[in-house]
């Protein structure tokens, strides 16, 4: 993979996908920062509809966070959690890879200029049309975890290269685990791996992925500990030797990260310590996309009910808050207003603007006195919110306008 050079927010911003996205570049001040930003949109362009702010500089701080603990894992962003271009871009320009699940996917990667060596596949079971759609455009790296899959690949992509995707040992103490669905059981991989040598198909690798939203270090170290039991098995098969572990995503920008990687390195010195020519990957999502995006959604309706505010605001959870009702969250949505109106808050309800009375952004919270026409603020908003936006009821998602912003 090699290391990439250090990287100048000018040269960002005139990297595909964001120079050439149309969106406005406004520049932090360090006494204003993303609330001048968010004023000069609301005052300045009379803007009503919601909008998101995407902070370059957070992208730029996260690679460089990336790189730092885990120096040896080449991240591939999973653009499923938020397939913004500037974005995509941005990542391109640092130096990452892709993982992408779908035509659709890998079209939006290519179409940044972005070479099909450096994007992987990583969806367990796909349609024939998107496997016949891969091959003619050089994406020659995907995921299985069934004979059935393989069947597939064997039809329409004999020469990918393939990796066999296990069920990570333990994803309990992740936010939305992910086993129920994918990954090859213990008792499946030499069958499977047997069934891929018959029909000459070559497997590369291994993959897993411990759920999304983790801060289990243990649960990492157990997976690569997994891994290797299915090295061991391709090889006394006979199969050639293995060169590629996928170590999935699940990871968190906050403080634990650091912490969770050095788990990782744990797991791999005790289980790969000389494995020369091993590539050890990795599909981050939430980690590059969560923290990078705020929100910001306008009151478009108030009631008062005795000492309760109810509020209604231009997004709910048929656009960027389908995140309250898909996710457990671990931590509470955080809602401000951009501007304090009082220090008395209320017990306030929020809801989104469609007619479907579980369109609730939040209950029982304590705002201050709030009006129509006034802005509610909602941080860390990037992640599979954006991207799982509808158009319900007539509210497009698509309609909410993204503004890029840096501190130069």
């Amino acid at each position: 993979m090699g290391s990439f050079p250090t990287i100048t927010i000018q040269t960002i911003l005139g990297a595909p996908g964001v120079k050439d996205n149309n969106l406005k570049v406004l520049t932090k001040t360090k006494n204003g920062g993303l609330t001048e930003c968010m004023k000069s949109i609301i005052y300045k362009e009379d803007v009503k509809e919601a909008f998101y702010l995407l902070d370059l500089d957070v992208v730029m701080s996260l690679y460089d966070k990336w790189t730092a603990n885990l120096p040896m894992i080449q991240p591939f962003y999973a653009i499923k959690s938020n397939p913004e271009k500037s974005l995509i871009g941005t990542l391109n320009a640092l130096g990452a890879n892709f993982d992408c699940a779908s035509k659709a996917e890998i079209e939006t990667v290519l179409s940044l200029g972005v070479s099909p060596d450096r994007i992987i596949f990583a969806n367990t079971c796909k349609l024939e049309s998107h496997i016949k759609f891969a091959a003619s455009v050089g994406v020659n790296l995907t995921t299985f975890d069934s004979i059935g899959e393989l069947n597939k690949i064997h039809k329409w992509h004999p020469k990918c290269d393939l990796i066999i995707r296990i069920k990570a040992p333990d994803d309990s103490k992740s936010r939305r685990p992910l086993g129920s669905k994918f990954g090859a059981l213990p008792t499946e991989v030499s069958p499977m791996l047997q069934a891929a040598k018959s029909l000459h198909l070559n497997v590369i690798g291994v993959s897993f992925h411990v759920g999304s939203a983790t801060n289990d270090g243990d649960a990492f170290i157990k997976a690569i500990s997994a891994s290797k039991t299915v090295f061991d098995t391709a090889a006394q098969l006979g199969m050639p030797k293995m060169r590629v572990l996928d170590i999935g995503g699940g990871f968190l920008a906050n403080s634990l990260f650091e912490d969770v990687a050095t788990a990782v390195k744990t797991g791999l010195e005790a289980h790969f310590p000389n494995e020369p020519g091993l590539n050890i990957i990795s599909e981050p999502g939430r980690f590059f996309a969560e923290t990078t995006v705020t929100l910001a959604a306008n009151i478009i309706g108030k009631r008062t009910r005795g000492e309760v505010r109810e509020y209604w605001i231009n997004d709910g959870t048929y656009g960027t808050f389908h995140c309250v009702i898909r996710d457990a969250l671990n931590e509470p949505l955080v809602c401000k207003p951009l501007s304090c109106k009082g220090l008395k808050t209320y017990s306030s309800n929020l809801f989104g603007p469609t007619c479907d009375s579980r369109d609730v952004v939040l209950r029982e919270y304590q705002l201050p006195e709030l009006e129509v026409n006034d802005w509610l603020v909602f941080p860390n908003m990037g992640a599979y919110t954006y991207a799982f936006g509808s158009s319900f009821n007539g509210f497009k998602t698509s309609d909410n306008l993204f503004y890029l912003v840096t501190s130069s």
